[in-house]
């Protein structure tokens, strides 16, 4: 495969799944996408979900609207950048 043909495949992966990454992303960007798909999978998978459910004691709606919510922030507010202390 040709150096072209492996750059456009590159392109069309991130253009078709966020959560890869490039050169730029930041461990905190790379972290966040992490927990995010991590969060995504155990709401989607009921069986996964009940058995999360019943291990923290909690209703199964009550846990996914938990990590529904843990969705928003998973690692915790972002980290300032070099710029906000300039």
């Amino acid at each position: 495969m040709d150096k072209f043909g492996m750059h456009s495949q590159t392109e069309q992966l991130h253009a078709r799944h966020i959560g890869t990454g490039n050169a730029d992303t930041t461990k905190y960007e790379w972290l966040t996408n992490q927990h995010r798909d991590t969060l995504a999978h155990y709401v989607a998978d009921n069986s996964l979900a009940m058995y999360i459910s019943i291990a923290e004691g909690e209703a199964v709606a009550r846990t996914k609207f938990n990590m529904l919510q843990r969705m928003y922030q998973p690692c915790g507010p972002p980290p300032s950048s070099s710029k906000d202390k300039e």
